[in-house]
């Protein structure tokens, strides 16, 4: 026995454009002229249907700023009638149409360096780069995690960074302009790391990054990695210049005069 189905499929039906409604074309330009204004609709592009008896109209707009733009006129009439009213009036895009950038909420429209002073950004409770304080930041070892318990219960910080807040930061800072491939740092004689003015950072971020604190350098008070470097490293040494010949001189000048020359005859 073959299964039988019980649901009930109902054909699809192609939609027939209604005549009467296709034909009130000069309707649907006053219609969209009253919106628009004189001299804002354009050139008639055609119609849809939109039900049995309801026909959609488009214009081309002329106004300057809505370039690909287009006027939309619905229309529609009752069973049994020959009367077409106007159902509604708008202007839509088209494929050239030039729209607005995706609408993002202000989460995700701010960017790194937009803060000034007073604006606050708050961050969100469920933040990936933020644990609990009771659960330390990113230590492995179970005794540096208890000392950073203890530490982070007697400084009182509800949330500390987490292993993925670590790493997001490490790469930022690494691939930024205080890393090994920035310009400065492909031109330096010698990296950060081995430079007097190198203070390296507490923590697993220690092992890769410091702070620089020579004021001469573009990056002082900036966060470098150990491999970054500049022109302002503490063991460049300023040249030498060429010492004078220390051979004494083979040139000897005769400063006697005439009368300093003569004998003395008593």
């Amino acid at each position: 026995m073959a299964p039988v189905s019980t649901i009930t499929r109902r054909p699809t039906r192609t939609v027939r454009i209604d005549a009467v409604c296709a034909g009130a074309v000069e309707l649907a330009r006053e219609a969209a002229e009253e919106v628009a204004g004189r001299g804002g609709v354009g050139a008639y592009l055609g119609c849809e249907p939109e039900g049995e008896r309801s026909v959609t109209h488009y214009f081309t707009t002329n106004h300057g700023g809505y370039v690909g733009w287009r006027w939309a006129v619905s229309v529609a009439r009752a069973p049994r009638t020959k009367a077409v009213t106007i159902d509604e009036v708008a202007m839509l895009p088209g494929t050239e149409a030039i729209l607005a950038p995706r609408w993002l909420p202000w989460s995700e429209r701010v960017q790194a360096g937009d803060l000034g002073p007073g604006d606050l950004l708050p961050a969100a409770p469920d933040d990936p780069r933020l644990v609990p304080g009771y659960l330390g930041p990113d230590d492995t070892d179970a005794s540096d995690s208890l000392r950073v318990l203890n530490q982070e219960v007697g400084l009182g910080r509800i949330r500390v960074l987490s292993v993925e807040g670590r790493d997001e930061a490490a790469e930022r800072w690494y691939t930024g302009t205080h890393g090994p491939d920035d310009p400065i740092a492909q031109a330096a004689p010698h990296p950060c790391a081995t430079c007097g003015f190198f203070v390296s950072l507490a923590g697993p971020l220690g092992t890769v990054f410091g702070v620089c604190s020579n004021e001469y350098s573009p990056s002082d008070g900036q966060v470098v990695a150990f491999t970054h470097g500049c022109g302002a490293h503490s063991e460049i040494q300023a040249p030498v210049a060429a010492q004078e010949s220390a051979e004494p001189n083979q040139h000897v000048l005769d400063t006697l005069g005439y009368d300093d020359a003569e004998p003395d005859v008593r």
